[in-house]
């Protein structure tokens, strides 16, 4: 197929379910709301997904399609992010961004699967326009998945990790059907930021989606697998209140509205910090054989996969600033502490030597740089030295231009984007973001989805690590090695700890926090 510039003629794409009708947008030929399968209710419910029915003719696909049944963010998150509903079952659907439509082009590919802790977000979020990567010969693919309970509820009569297997779903579309979207199958990049990279961790892992990817980009998220008694006890904690069984049965037959404020409800203590319960990607023995850190630190999957991992400097302050917990943790003291040595399972050696390392700094940002290495950090730097020479690393520590939010979670996403002129984008960075540090990220995206080199060297004994918004974008060797070595020190017994001492002092700092929450 030819493409037609003039704006005149819409773009027309074969899908293996039928063709679809896109647009012309500023020079960029875009589909959206193209289902890869079937909606995930009625007798699909809870079930693996389904491929759509076919259509006859041409499909619009001129607009996003329905997003997945999810909960809104409280009023303190909803200041900062963007979460745009859009009514209706037909919520396995994705949208692509291409400059040349029609098969022949053969060009990368970049697949996105957004954030948001499974529960939240969606591929309509202003901010993921995937105009920018097509204007710079990159066929974007963005994915809608199920989310919370729908997606990643632990029953005894359904499977479990439904959302992920609708990711998979959606990445076989790609392999199947992108030529005719002008891709190449054989260039794929998976890439996902938060809970969006640790699908796209848990997706490198599995046997299942071996040989569908050819490079992966982690922001914010390290490939792991959740406890299933944590995601179990989510799903027994929503069934009592509701007053019905934990079965995929039961949960079918409540009012989804219901659903969704009883999820909300009982998952508002499940913060990276405070722990919780919460929904997780769990070991299946199937899609998920084994945690996908171990599986991929040990090569038995994704061979030959280049990676890109990134972070951001002050991740927590997300967490954190939102409600005035940073404000409450610094009183918290000696809590807040026993709390981060008992999330983290260390002993006190750890946060004695960020005290140390950090003299100026308050428990705040000790218990959230402790929380954060913990549970994001740590596993990177691990899975780039077990693949040193294919893996590169990257910090974003420019700070917004809000107040106390730092080079915040998800801070990044409008400049690997550059949609840094959207309102929703100014949410977390405030007015006046730099265009240059737009430049600087999107374009090493571009880079390595299109060469696997995004600009700097790859992982070695130095530990070269990209730093991003900090005057002029500079590699430096090893930049947080002080802290990592304090995590290998600490002897095992401590690493441990007992498990009522653990427990014991989550609980604390989950009360304290749910106070200042109420009031």
């Amino acid at each position: 197929m030819t493409a037609d510039r003039t704006e005149r003629t819409d773009p027309v794409a074969a899908t293996p379910y039928g063709a679809v009708r896109g647009r012309w947008e500023r020079g960029v030929a875009v589909f959206r709301g193209v289902p890869y399968a079937a909606p995930p209710f009625g007798a699909h419910r809870f079930r693996p997904p389904v491929p759509p029915e076919p259509w006859d003719g041409v499909r619009d696909a001129g607009a996003f399609g329905s997003t997945a049944p999810k909960p809104p963010y409280s009023e303190a998150f909803a200041q900062y992010l963007s979460d745009p509903v859009i009514p209706g079952d037909d919520c396995l659907n994705l949208n692509v961004w291409t400059p040349e439509p029609g098969p022949g082009a053969r060009l990368p590919v970049l697949v996105w699967l957004h954030g948001g802790a499974l529960t939240r977000g969606s591929s309509a979020v202003p901010v993921y326009d995937g105009h920018a990567f097509a204007r710079d010969g990159v066929v974007f693919v963005s994915v809608n998945y199920r989310l919370g309970v729908e997606g990643y509820g632990l029953f005894p009569d359904a499977p479990p990790n439904a959302g992920l297997r609708d990711q998979l779903a959606a990445l076989r579309w790609v392999h199947d059907t992108v030529a005719a979207f002008g891709g190449d199958p054989a260039r794929v990049t998976l890439c996902g930021q938060s809970a969006g990279a640790i699908s796209t961790g848990a997706l490198l892992a599995a046997p299942q989606a071996q040989g569908l990817v050819r490079r992966a980009v982690l922001q914010s998220g390290p490939p792991e697998a959740a406890e299933r008694d944590k995601v179990r006890r989510m799903v027994r904690r929503m069934a009592g209140r509701l007053r019905i069984p934990a079965t995929a049965q039961a949960f079918a037959a409540v009012d989804r509205d219901l659903l969704l404020r009883t999820q909300a409800e009982v998952g508002r203590l499940s913060s990276p910090v405070l722990g919780g319960p919460a929904f997780g990607i769990v070991v299946d023995g199937d899609l998920v054989p084994r945690d996908p850190l171990q599986a991929l630190l040990d090569g038995e999957a994704a061979h030959g996969v280049d990676l890109l991992m990134g972070w951001t400097r002050d991740e927590y302050r997300l967490w954190l600033v939102p409600g005035g917990l940073v404000e409450h943790v610094e009183r918290l003291g000696p809590v807040a502490f026993a709390g981060a040595m008992a999330r983290c399972r260390v002993g006190p050696e750890v946060p004695r030597g960020y005290r140390a390392l950090r003299p100026e700094a308050g428990p705040a940002e000790i218990v959230g740089q402790m929380v954060t290495d913990h549970l994001l950090r740590l596993p990177l730097h691990r899975l780039a030295e077990a693949r040193p020479g294919s893996a590169h690393l990257y910090e974003f520590a420019w700070p917004s231009n809000r107040p106390g939010l730092g080079a915040c979670h998800a801070l990044e996403l409008g400049f690997v984007f550059d949609t840094g002129e959207d309102p929703d984008s100014a949410r977390l960075a405030g007015e006046g973001a730099p265009q240059e540090l737009a430049d600087a990220l999107h374009g090493a995206w571009v880079r390595f989805v299109t060469t696997g080199d995004p600009g700097w060297e790859s992982w070695d004994e130095t530990h070269p690590v990209r730093i991003l918004g900090d005057g002029e974008p500079h590699t430096v060797s090893g930049p947080r090695d002080a802290e990592f070595a304090l995590w290998t020190r600490e002897a095992p017994a401590a690493r441990t700890g007992r498990a009522a001492e653990r427990s014991t002092a989550v609980r604390r700092l989950r009360r304290s926090v749910a106070a200042v929450r109420r009031h």
